[in-house]
């Protein structure tokens, strides 16, 4: 709870509001029986100006009953929206905040489960609370003094109800923690096997891999489904169990009055009322286990939530500089890493220097390190030894912003947003003009289809960009990343859609229209990196050697290998020249 004090802070007015609403309510709830006692002892005298001034008073006490409880829930639906909104933002902000090892950590679908799924639990709490769990203690104490003073030698009754069904609740609410804490992992894991799914559907379908998939999803699903039937059916215990206790209860002092009326004739007015102690008494036990059982799956889901709040991000930022504009140059000073979770080092005692304006090539076999590598460059990633810096500083002293001014990674699988062509190629430059995305459009070859579009920039980006092609995606993609014309820019094989055509115009263009950008282009073919400046060889986590594409013909057994085994391809026509 305590995640949530600094949000209810800003609900002070609502808080108030929904207090007293509560009180009064209650008040009238409790007071209503003894007006019904009034009424029946006039009745028995034949008071009828009594039955009618206390008849109209038990009206005034049902309408003012009425409106403290339209005003509870009003408060009450404030505070737990308000306070649920801002603690949304807070945690979206926060995993904003979040490097890549952060993410993997809890995983992307248990992030989303938890901005969703236990945030709306967490509302229902909130909601409980102010309505129910505020009314509870006063209403139970009351009809439990008020059910005694009406019948005293009777006292033991309700105080008896309250410890069986106490017991009994406690023994219920222990159980179910165990059972919401397993239901919410579920639903991460279901969340993220729909997310996988949807995301690989292509993938799904080539495969025929649709009825595998129902079946895996219907596994989870069930194992849920289980869960929740076994939660709903300890839901469906409590009333009926607190029922029983309560009847057996009334009846057994309606009994006892019985053997006793003519020894204590009065009770034939109080045992209504102290009926109706006994119901609300019952009323409020009842409320109450649901507003422990919300409460404890709010509080599960709670935890789940302040355990990203309270995480610490891998990689911290020193964002009290201004944003300062770096040079192009990179140096690497024997550096390593390993990933998080990992034994073996993914990258091995890395160092070279690359100078402002350069064009670099980085080459190698799979997993051989080269997307961990310019990770370390943007990074998403910290090294576990060594320094790299940038512009002549450690990377480690660089504000967030000015970083991000500074290198614009474009990723192999371009990834689009929702909205416009503007909207995405804004994000790599927030206030960029129409002449600058038609810049950009030019250099990464996107202009050819952009153009055909009767609303060009502002052509509708659909859900996962659907309405474009993979190498329409990625011309997209590398417009986003130099539309800010970055002093470092990172293409990770980045023009892998793209034919040999537009690919050599991609490249004339960055050459041409970025002069003063250090460009470093991750590529499987040698030929995208040709005409670099240097070339990175990488195997196995170690730079194997740096040079031109001549030198490195002459001295990497690696670099000629990977050479010698494309042209061969090329020559049987399996690459493109």
């Amino acid at each position: 709870m305590t995640i949530l004090k600094k949000h209810l802070n800003n609900y002070r007015t609502d808080i108030v509001g929904a207090v007293i609403a509560v009180l009064v309510s209650s008040f009238a709830t409790l007071w209503q029986p003894r007006v019904l006692q009034d009424i029946q002892e006039a009745l028995l005298a034949n008071r009828q100006r009594a039955v009618f001034y206390d008849g109209v008073w038990l009206i005034v006490l049902g309408l003012i009953a009425i409106v403290a409880g339209i005003f509870n829930v009003y408060y009450a639906a404030r505070i737990a929206q308000g306070v649920t909104s801002d603690l949304r933002a807070e945690t979206y902000a926060k995993i904003q905040g979040f490097s890549l090892a952060n993410v993997e950590q809890f995983s992307s679908g248990s992030l989303s489960t938890r901005l969703i799924n236990d945030m709306n639990q967490v509302m229902n709490m909130m909601m409980m609370v102010f309505m129910q769990l505020l009314r509870i203690p006063v209403i139970l104490v009351g009809s439990l003094v008020l059910s005694i003073v009406t019948i005293p030698r009777y006292w033991w009754a309700p105080i008896l109800m309250l410890a069986l069904m106490a017991g009994f609740g406690v023994l219920v609410i222990k159980h179910m923690n165990k059972l919401f804490d397993h239901y919410q992992r579920l639903m991460d894991r279901i969340s993220t096997q729909v997310k996988e799914n949807l995301q690989g559907v292509r993938v799904v379908k080539s495969f025929n891999q649709g009825d595998n998939e129902v079946k895996r999803f219907n596994r989870t699903s069930d194992e849920l489904n289980d869960y929740n039937i076994t939660i709903g059916y300890w839901f469906s215990a409590i009333m009926p169990a607190f029922q029983l206790v309560a009847f057996i209860v009334i009846g057994a002092v309606a009994f006892l009055i019985g053997m006793t009326i003519k020894a204590h004739p009065a009770d034939v007015t109080a045992i209504s009322p102290y009926v109706s102690y006994i119901m609300t008494l019952l009323f409020a036990i009842l409320i109450g286990g649901m507003v422990a059982m919300t409460f404890s799956r709010g509080n599960v889901s709670l935890r789940r939530i302040g355990a990203v709040l309270t995480t610490t991000p891998t990689i911290h930022y020193d964002n009290d500089q201004e944003a300062t504009k770096l040079d192009g140059s990179i140096e690497f000073d024997h550096v390593s890493f390993t990933y998080p979770g990992s034994r073996d080092q993914t990258l091995t005692d890395i160092s070279f220097k690359i100078k402002p304006h350069e064009m670099v090539g980085i080459v190698g076999a799979t997993g051989s390190g080269k997307t961990t590598l310019v990770n370390l460059i943007a990074r998403l990633y910290d090294p576990d030894s060594g320094q790299i810096k940038i512009g002549g500083r450690s990377l480690q002293t660089i504000s967030a912003p000015t970083l991000r001014q500074t290198v614009a990674y474009v990723l192999q699988h371009a990834i689009l947003f929702s909205g416009t062509i503007a909207a995405n190629l804004r994000q790599g430059k927030r206030d960029a003009s129409l002449a600058d995305m038609e810049w950009a459009a030019n250099i990464a070859q996107a202009s050819e289809f952009i153009n055909k579009y009767p609303d060009r920039f502002n052509h509708v980006v659909e859900e996962r960009s659907a309405n474009f092609s993979g190498g329409q995606r990625q011309r997209l993609s590398i417009a986003r990343g130099l539309i800010s014309r970055p002093p470092i820019l990172i293409l990770d094989d980045s023009t892998s859609a793209l034919d040999a055509e537009s690919e050599k115009k991609v490249q004339a263009g960055l050459e041409g229209d970025l002069p003063n950008t250090t460009t470093i282009i991750i590529a499987e073919r040698i030929m995208s990196v040709k005409h670099a400046n240097k070339i990175l060889v990488l195997d196995d986590g170690r730079l194997e050697a740096v040079g031109t594409h001549e030198e490195l013909l002459e001295k990497s057994p690696v670099y000629r290998a990977i050479f010698e085994s494309q042209r061969a391809k090329e020559k049987r026509g399996d690459l493109d020249e």
